[in-house]
């Protein structure tokens, strides 16, 4: 029943923050910032040095929150490559698992953990080979290759796939990836780029909380 209120709760929140960084201090620091500014479902990804020690210092602060408290989120893993990194992740507290392609055997790993894996798709054959496979959203990668009208494409031949495009969403088109159909979106570089140049991690908080409100005018909240 875990999985399926995780899926549910992503689903909700909408925007999932996608952190890169050169340390895993940095990250926590993006990760409290994005949190503070509304967006609940935070992904480390595994290219961030010791990425394993942010997300079990997040997992152990914001994880075991009651869900829509303040200091509640969710927190996954991203860059996931291989199940052995999966399972190092899951062990170190990730409650999602997302990949940058999809592979067959992550996405077994998670199955068996009960833990929802998002695999990178790019065509039509890969998102029913992820849908066979059992997954529950498929993340639409690169997203700026694809304008907002690839959505309703595909759920022409399958309006039973959840697409969360990842890479190219920006405050101007978020809106247009959900009400083309988006169940959630990625959000990278946008939301941290100007605090990494400019020191004031304040401004990810800021940023955060305009991608929230984007998002519920979009989704008519």
């Amino acid at each position: 029943m875990k999985k399926i209120r995780l899926v549910q709760q992503i689903a909700e929140e909408g925007v999932v923050a996608v952190l890169r960084g050169d340390t895993p201090e940095e990250v926590v620091r993006m990760a409290e910032h994005a949190i503070a500014g509304g967006i609940k479902v935070i992904e480390v990804t595994m290219t961030v040095p010791f990425a394993l020690r942010a997300i079990e210092e997040l997992a152990k602060r914001y994880s075991s929150a009651k869900p829509g408290s303040d200091n509640y989120a969710i927190i996954g893993v991203g860059t996931v490559l291989d199940p052995e990194t999966a399972r190092a992740a899951i062990l170190s507290g990730a409650e999602f698992v997302v990949g940058p392609s999809l592979n067959p055997d992550t996405v077994t790993l998670c199955n068996r953990y009960r833990i929802p894996i998002m695999p990178g798709v790019m065509t039509i054959q890969e998102i029913q080979s992820a849908l066979e496979l059992g997954v529950d959203i498929v993340k639409l990668f690169p997203g700026n290759l694809y304008s907002p009208s690839m959505i309703k494409a595909i759920k022409g031949p399958m309006p039973q796939a959840n697409i969360m495009p990842t890479g190219g969403v920006s405050l101007n088109n978020l809106g247009e990836w959900i009400k083309a159909g988006a169940v959630a979106v990625g959000i990278g570089s946008d939301l941290t780029s100007e605090a990494v140049k400019t020191g004031n991690y304040a401004l990810v908080a800021e940023k955060a909380a305009q991608y929230v409100a984007a998002y519920r005018e979009a989704k008519g909240h």
